[in-house]
């Protein structure tokens, strides 16, 4: 009898508002979030275990960059997060150096939750996923579509793998160099620039005559059209990987 004069006192709104709990509750209880490291001690991929982007990728820098995508919105507000790169089945998420992944994780953990939990899209209405650059195109010429064909094939697999991506920009076929940018993990990885001239440019330069060197865009260079003058890193001399299938 208590517990009936209990439940009566019991507001229908406060019913309403216990359900709509319980039902967030069960839906973060359903999601198990996974972490992979990858070559940068300051990049991590969170796979969620549910569908991140329907296709192509996303990645931001900044905050303001981030405003188009409720998601890496809401990881930015977490002190210490400068990237949040966004694939199809990972969100990879790059630290200050100084941060500590101890601390980061469980906020990045709940955002992540909290964000499932709303219902909301990833990327917010008109603002679709970049276009990939490697798909080839009517008006891409012979060698660039070589090139496009050994990046899609043999380089961004094992990329992807570590929480990053290849983007295609140019190839100047005039000096020979292909332009590239490197994203999530990739970008600002201590080991990209090896990455880049060890794997990627000797491949290229094996397979594709025409391709002479391999030079990388930053971010800021990216927002700058025409700006290409990167840091150029010495070429170490490698025997060229075999051209079989992928590992």
């Amino acid at each position: 009898e208590t517990l009936n004069m209990m439940l009566r006192g019991v507001s229908r709104t406060a019913l309403r508002s216990g359900s709509a709990s319980r039902s967030w509750q069960q839906r973060v209880r359903s999601m198990f979030i996974q972490t992979e490291s990858t070559p940068n001690p300051d990049s991590l991929k969170f796979l969620p275990g549910k569908a991140v982007l329907a296709d192509g990728t996303r990645d931001f820098r900044n905050l303001r960059e981030a405003q188009v995508s409720p998601l890496a919105r809401k990881l930015f507000q977490t002190d210490g997060v400068v990237g949040v790169y966004l694939a199809s089945e990972f969100v990879t998420v790059s630290k200050e150096n100084e941060a500590d992944w101890l601390t980061l994780k469980p906020q990045i953990f709940a955002s992540i939750m909290d964000f499932y939990a709303t219902g909301d899209p990833v990327l917010s209405e008109g603002n679709d996923a970049t276009i990939d650059s490697l798909v080839i195109t009517d008006d891409d010429s012979e060698v660039v579509q070589m090139i496009k064909e050994l990046l899609e094939m043999r380089i961004r697999p094992s990329v992807q793998e570590d929480g990053g991506d290849i983007v295609y920009k140019s190839f100047d076929d005039e000096d020979g160099i292909v332009w590239l940018q490197m994203q999530g993990s990739c970008a600002g990885c201590p080991s990209s620039s090896v990455t880049l001239k060890a794997g990627i440019e000797n491949m290229l330069m094996h397979y594709i005559p025409e391709v002479r060197e391999v030079r990388a865009i930053d971010m800021e260079e990216a927002s700058q059209e025409g700006s290409h003058e990167p840091e150029i890193v010495p070429r170490p001399k490698y025997p060229p990987p075999p051209l079989g299938p992928a590992s």
